[in-house]
């Protein structure tokens, strides 16, 4: 009898999707459609090529770590927010920490006045695109003048054969006040919903990632509408405490960083993706280790001041298990 001393290697299942906010991930040029003009050189932020090298770096290292330890591989899907143009996309993929991994991305230029965008980066490996497209986000002022926010970006594909349907999202802000713009994000809300009533005419019982940055918490009216009656869950609510969120504002967290999926991931059938565990990638290095802000995200600037970090966003992410 022949006996095997080597055991054969287990097949890792483990598939991490995450969501990052890059915080304002600008090339150096002057675009003279969009109001970039900070983001040069001889802006009042002084965004030189040596500082925009930095931070690819950083944001490149980050991507690569989410979910690593335990899914032993970077993400197989990474949204992406605050970039200006695919240019930087293919930048953050070429840079070191992730040259190896193959990812592609699916992109397009988003209306807003700021020439900021969304993405989707794929490990082209477990992920194949069928289908994209942005989908306009129609908001208005009280002059009824368009308010030309970001696209939200929609991808249709298949995860390790699964067919999926992906919505990346960076909703309207707040900076005018809570209250007064909250009207924007409920009409983003609206315009997936309408999206996905479009998907389930044609596609039973479908597969959605509805992940962004949402300007809003889990239990905001706009989430909370987007999520009533559609079969959505969204892991995100347990995660966000006093203590803990995705982004940090005068000392207060927030989570408004999200990743919404849809009830059949949790069907645990095979040949299928069930969800695993959800968190927030706020490790150490991405923190501001000493001072007032200490253990917030380390951005890129504070105000005008230049302090060298990746953003003041913390990435999220949610591990789905394929069940051979």
């Amino acid at each position: 009898m022949v006996f095997s001393f080597f055991k054969k290697k287990k097949k890792k299942s483990l598939h991490t999707i995450a969501f990052y906010n890059l915080e304002n991930l600008f090339d150096t040029v002057d675009d003279p459609d969009t109001l970039d003009d900070d983001f040069t050189p001889k802006g009042f932020k002084k965004w030189t090529p040596k500082r925009y090298k930095k931070k690819i770096f950083k944001l490149a290292n980050t991507i690569s770590k989410i979910g690593l330890e335990s899914a032993e591989r970077a993400p197989a899907l990474v949204g992406i927010a605050e970039v200006e143009n695919a240019s930087v996309i293919e930048d953050l993929i070429n840079a070191d920490p992730l040259k190896d991994t193959d990812y592609g991305y699916v992109h397009y230029d988003s209306p807003d006045e700021r020439g900021i965008d969304t993405g989707l980066l794929y490990q082209k490996e477990f992920f194949e695109v069928l289908f994209s497209e942005p989908i306009p986000l129609l908001v208005y002022n009280e002059e009824g003048i368009r308010d030309t926010t970001r696209d939200i970006l929609y991808v249709y594909g298949k995860l390790n054969g699964e067919t999926v349907h992906v919505f990346v999202n960076h909703w309207p802000s707040r900076r005018d006040g809570e209250v007064k713009t909250d009207y924007k994000r409920i009409e983003a809300a609206k315009t997936i919903r309408l999206k996905m009533a479009e998907i389930e005419k044609e596609y039973h019982d479908p597969n959605y990632i509805i992940m962004g940055d949402f300007n809003d918490n889990p239990d905001s009216k706009s989430i909370q509408s987007l999520i009533n009656d559609s079969g959505l869950y969204n892991p995100m609510e347990k995660l966000r405490s006093p203590q803990r969120g995705s982004a940090n504002y005068r000392r207060s967290w927030s989570m408004f960083d999200q990743i919404i999926v849809s009830h059949n991931f949790f069907n645990y059938e095979k040949g299928t993706h069930s969800f695993a565990h959800a968190n927030i990638f706020d490790a150490h290095l991405l923190t501001e280790w000493k001072g007032k802000y200490k253990g917030t995200p380390y951005r890129t600037y504070l105000g005008r001041k230049y302090v060298g970090g990746y953003s003041d966003h913390f990435p999220v992410y949610i591990q789905l298990k394929y069940i051979d």
